[in-house]
């Protein structure tokens, strides 16, 4: 029978402004976040390819203990889902669109079919007779994804979820029943400096 799987969601931390590494404020939330983590009984830590990603899931494992971080290609900086224009609110539509034509080709192609890859491998009730409680490190469009899923939200809705570094979402799966966000972009571990620098002030709430 399978058992509840407790999903703990990040976004990395802060980085360097050409992303091979984390700042000093980065590290500083990273540590924050795995002495949040430390009393939960974390099974597994997986993180994106990126620097700032691994980074990150290395910082918070050494304060976690117990756990190692593994790399997965699924947990990286893609586009899930490319809506159509009229999948859109009139509103934003134009703007939307064209954001989201300036990422890459490559990112374009590959970043829905490791939307799904990420939903097999991280979502869902764990394997086995035991809750699972489980950190991906990852980045805001992936976050976004996932919480959408989550609420069986329209697919274009992932646009406007929003992930502070290091902001913390917890989605639980039990069997059985529909998945719960029980905590989304939380920055409790966080004084107040090291809350979203770089944001503008209508996402600091």
């Amino acid at each position: 029978m399978p058992a509840t799987r407790y999903l703990y969601v990040t976004r990395h931390a802060e980085a360097a402004a050409d992303e091979s590494a984390l700042t000093e404020a980065g590290r500083r939330q990273a540590a924050l976040l795995g002495e949040r983590l430390a009393g939960v009984g974390l099974t597994a830590v997986r993180h994106g390819p990126s620097a700032r990603a691994e980074e990150t899931a290395r910082i918070v494992c050494e304060r976690v203990g117990g756990v190692s971080a593994e790399a997965a290609e699924e947990a990286g900086d893609y586009p899930p889902y490319l809506p159509r224009r009229e999948e859109l609110p009139a509103e934003s539509a134009d703007a939307t669109v064209e954001r989201l034509a300036g990422l890459s080709a490559e990112e374009r192609a590959a970043g829905p079919a490791l939307a799904r890859a990420a939903e097999a491998r991280f979502t869902g009730p764990a394997e086995g007779d035991e809750a699972r409680h489980e950190l991906v490190v990852t980045h805001a469009f992936l976050a976004a994804w996932l919480v959408r899923d989550a609420l069986d939200a329209p697919a274009w809705r992932w646009i406007g979820l929003n992930h502070a570094n290091t902001g913390l979402t917890v989605i639980r799966y039990p069997p059985g029943r529909p998945a719960a966000l029980t905590l989304f972009n939380d920055l409790g571990h966080l004084p107040e400096e090291l809350r979203r620098p770089g944001y503008p002030p209508e996402l600091r709430a």
